[in-house]
C-alpha cells in the first residue's frame, strides 16, 4: 500500500506510466480547465503533478511558469527527462509539509485531495490553498466522485459531490463551476471524477 515517498517511487519505477490506474493519453479535463482559467503567462502549480502529460501540454500552448509538486522523484525524473530544457520547475514534496516561496495564480490537482481522509488533513490542505494561491486566483481539483472508488491504490479514498467541494473551500472560496468526468483506466474500470473550479477572492 503506497504511503511514504518510496512507496510512490517504488510504483512509478516498476510500472510502466500507462500501466497505473491514473493514467491518461491525455489530460483533457484538466487541460481545458487549466487554460480556461489561466493565461500562458500565469504561474501555475500542479500538486501531485506524477508522470501526466499535462506540463508537456502546457509548455507546448507557451506556458512558461508552471511547478510540478509530487511525492515521488522518480515521477518527476520521468516528466523532465521528456521535457529536456523547458521552464518547468519541480519540486519533490508532500503537499502538506511543502512550504512555497512564492505565490501561484492557480492551483491543479487531479486525485491527491481524495486521498486525505482525515478531516485534520482536509483542513491543513485548504489553509495551504490559501497561503500559495494570490488573490484572484483559481482552484481545479479532481476528485473521485460520490459514485466513484472507494480505494486506491490500496488506499482509501474521501468522495466528494460538488456541494461537498465546495462546502469544504467556503468561504475563502466559491464555486465557479463543476464537472464530471468518467475516467477509464488502462485495465477497463470506469472512475467517475467531480471536477471544481473555485476562485478566491481578493
Amino acid at each position: 500500500m503506497p504511503e511514504g515517498p518510496a512507496s510512490w517511487d517504488e510504483v512509478y519505477a516498476t510500472r510502466r506510466a500507462d500501466e497505473v490506474s491514473w493514467f491518461q493519453r491525455e489530460p483533457e479535463v484538466s487541460l481545458h480547465l487549466v487554460t480556461r482559467y489561466a493565461a500562458t503567462e500565469s504561474a501555475v502549480v500542479d500538486v501531485g503533478a506524477g508522470a501526466s502529460l499535462l506540463a508537456d501540454r502546457l509548455v507546448e500552448r507557451g506556458y512558461s511558469d508552471v511547478t510540478l509538486v509530487d511525492l515521488s522523484s522518480v515521477a518527476l525524473a520521468q516528466v523532465t527527462e521528456r521535457l529536456g530544457d523547458s521552464p518547468v520547475h519541480v519540486i519533490v514534496a508532500d503537499v502538506l509539509e511543502w512550504r512555497p516561496d512564492r505565490r501561484y495564480d492557480l492551483w491543479h490537482d487531479r486525485a491527491v485531495l481524495h486521498f486525505l481522509v482525515e478531516e485534520d488533513d482536509r483542513n491543513r490542505y485548504v489553509e495551504k490553498v490559501s497561503a500559495t494561491l494570490a488573490p484572484g486566483g483559481f482552484v481545479v481539483i479532481g476528485v473521485f466522485a460520490l459514485d466513484g472508488p472507494t480505494h486506491c491504490s490500496g488506499r482509501e479514498v474521501h468522495r466528494y459531490d460538488q456541494e461537498a467541494l465546495a462546502d469544504l473551500f467556503a468561504p475563502a472560496f466559491t464555486l465557479v463551476r463543476s464537472d464530471r468526468e468518467l475516467h477509464v483506466t488502462p485495465g477497463g474500470a470506469t472512475q467517475p471524477f467531480t471536477w471544481a473550479v473555485l476562485a478566491r477572492g481578493n
